[in-house]
C-alpha cells in the first residue's frame, strides 16, 4: 500500500510538473506579407508588439515582409500545413480557400475608405469575415480597410476606352476577371513578387493596387501615372494556422485573438494617415497622379456596378455572404 501510495503520489507531481511546462512553453510565429513599408507590414509590427506584452514573452513574432516566406499562394499553404504561423494579405488571395473572400474584389461595394473601414469594424460582420477558413486550416484575426485600388500601365490609362486589349494583373477571383472584361481589358492573376518584373518584360500591360504599393516598390521605373478611379477596395485580411493555434494553451489562443483586434484598430487608424501621403510621395518620386474625369468614371461605375450580383447569382453561400457585406456597408 506504501509502494501504490508513493506511485500515485509522484504520478500526480509528474503531471503537475508537465502540466507547469506546457503551460511556460514558449511560441515562435512566423509572420509574413508580400509587402513591405506599408499598412500590411504595419499590421504586423504592430501586432508583435501586442501578443509579446499579451503573453509575457510565451509568443515571440518574426516579421517576414516582401514575400520573404515565399509567394502568397505558398504563404497560404504553409497556414493550412502548419509551417506558417501568421500570413496577411488580400482577402482575394484566400478565394481558393473560402470563395466567400472573394466578395471583397466586388467593384462598388463601398464608397470610400471611411464607409469600408466602418463596415469591417462591425461586430457580426468582422466575426464572420474571422470565422471564413476556420473549417479550411485558417483562423482570421484581423482585418481592415486599405485604400482603394489605382491603375499603373505602361501606356498610361486616361480615359475608359484605354482600358481595351489591356492586360492588367489582378489578385485571383472570378469577380476580378469579370470586372476587366467589363473594361475590354484581359486579367492576369499573379502573386505581387511576379509583378514588377512581368511589367519590366512586357509580359502584362498594366497593374492595380493602392497606390503606396507602386511607391514603396518604386514602379516609376515602370510607368510615372497613376489612374485614380475610386471603383474597388484593398481589403487585407490576417490569418493564423490553425494547426498551429490547436497546440496553443488557452490563455495563449486568446491571446492570439486579442492581439489581432488590437492590432487592427490601429492599424485602421495608422492607415489613414499613411494613406493620405502616399500622393505626394508618388509624386515627389517623379511619378504624376490622374484622376479620371467626372464622365470617364461614370462609364466605370456603369460597366462594373453589377459585377458582383452576375458573378455570384448562381453559388448561393457567396451570394448571401456578398448582400451581407453590401448590407452592412450600407448601414454606415
Amino acid at each position: 500500500m506504501k509502494s501504490s501510495f508513493r506511485l500515485t503520489v509522484m504520478g500526480a507531481v509528474l503531471a503537475v510538473a508537465f502540466g507547469s511546462s506546457a503551460a511556460a512553453q514558449n511560441f515562435t510565429m512566423k509572420f509574413g506579407t508580400a509587402t513591405v513599408n506599408e499598412p500590411q507590414h504595419e499590421y504586423i509590427k504592430l501586432y508583435k508588439e501586442e501578443i509579446e506584452k499579451a503573453s509575457g514573452g510565451r509568443i515571440k513574432v518574426e516579421i517576414y515582409p516582401q514575400s520573404q516566406l515565399g509567394p502568397i499562394p505558398r504563404q497560404i499553404e504553409g497556414l493550412q500545413l502548419g509551417t506558417i504561423e501568421a500570413f496577411i494579405g488580400p482577402a482575394d488571395f484566400y478565394v481558393g480557400v473560402d470563395k466567400r473572400y472573394g466578395v471583397f474584389s466586388a467593384p462598388i461595394l463601398f464608397r470610400d475608405r471611411k464607409n469600408a473601414a466602418a463596415a469591417l469594424a462591425d461586430p457580426e460582420l468582422n466575426k464572420a469575415i474571422l470565422a471564413l477558413g476556420t473549417d479550411k486550416g485558417l483562423i482570421g484575426i484581423g482585418t481592415f480597410a486599405y485604400a482603394a485600388h489605382d491603375y499603373l500601365a505602361k501606356d498610361p490609362i486616361r480615359t475608359f476606352a484605354d482600358f481595351k486589349g489591356k492586360k492588367i494583373r489582378v489578385n485571383a477571383t472570378p469577380i476580378e476577371r469579370e470586372a476587366m472584361a467589363r473594361l475590354g481589358a484581359t486579367a492576369s492573376p499573379m502573386p505581387l513578387n511576379e509583378v514588377l518584373p512581368a511589367l519590366q518584360r512586357n509580359v502584362i500591360d498594366g497593374t492595380r493596387s493602392a497606390i503606396s504599393i507602386f511607391v514603396t516598390l518604386k514602379y516609376q521605373d515602370v510607368s510615372k501615372l497613376v489612374t485614380v478611379t475610386n471603383d474597388t477596395m484593398l481589403v487585407p485580411v490576417a490569418t493564423v494556422s490553425k494547426p498551429w493555434f490547436d497546440k496553443l494553451p488557452a490563455d495563449l489562443q486568446k491571446a492570439v485573438m486579442d492581439a489581432g483586434a488590437a492590432a487592427e484598430k490601429r492599424t485602421d487608424a495608422f492607415t489613414g494617415e499613411f494613406m493620405a501621403g502616399m500622393p505626394k510621395r508618388w509624386v515627389e518620386s517623379g511619378g504624376e497622379i490622374f484622376v479620371m474625369p467626372a464622365a470617364e468614371q461614370a462609364k466605370v461605375a456603369a460597366a462594373l456596378k453589377t459585377v458582383g450580383d452576375d458573378v455570384t447569382k448562381d453559388d448561393p453561400p457567396v451570394k448571401a455572404f456578398f448582400e451581407r457585406v453590401r448590407t452592412t456597408a450600407a448601414k454606415h
